[in-house]
């Protein structure tokens, strides 16, 4: 295990600066540096200040095993009642804790989703069956079985499905809006 490597990830992963890190343990931006670059050890105490302020827990950094899972099975999905929608599951549990919010979206012929206000995010979709509408402000653009989009949601925008068939999609907001 590289120790430096393991601080800087969990460093970059708390949004913090090698600089902030360095004052909240007490210690120094250049051994924090080093530190990170492998070029210098570390005692326990400065270790064990520096996982203080991290909020990881001595056992959990010296873990080989992945901090969380990464395999979510289908039992796990929360489904949402979404107006006009078929169905709405989002695929990640505590998906609106994280960065991006992934979710299974089915939509029966005739069937869309709610106009969605603008928001400062961004917008990422994978046709796995029949088509969808993609309504962005006064556009509209059609999406077939393996193909995508991605925008950003600067404009109100909902998904529609004007097909004879249903329509399956995976649909990814970045931040969570779910």
């Amino acid at each position: 295990m590289k120790i430096g490597e393991r601080l800087r990830n969990l460093r970059i992963a708390s949004n913090l600066t090698q600089e902030e890190l360095a004052a909240r343990a007490d210690l120094t931006k250049g051994f924090i540096s080093q530190l990170e670059r492998d070029q210098t050890s570390i005692s326990v105490d400065s270790l064990l200040d520096i996982l203080q302020v991290l909020n990881v827990k001595v056992p959990d950094f010296f873990s080989e095993g992945p901090e969380e899972p990464i395999i979510f099975r289908k039992g796990q999905r929360t489904a949402l009642a979404e107006a006009g929608v078929r169905s709405f599951e989002l695929l990640i549990p505590g998906a609106t804790n994280r960065r991006m919010e992934p979710a299974l979206v089915s939509l029966a012929p005739g069937q869309h989703t709610g106009p969605l206000p603008p928001f400062h995010g961004e917008e990422f979709g994978f046709v796995l069956q029949g088509t969808v509408t993609i309504r962005f402000g006064t556009q509209s653009f059609r999406a077939r079985p393996g193909e995508c989009f991605y925008f950003e949601a600067t404009r109100e925008h909902f998904l529609e499905n004007n097909g004879k068939r249903p329509t399956k999609l995976i649909w990814i907001t970045a931040p969570p809006m779910f």
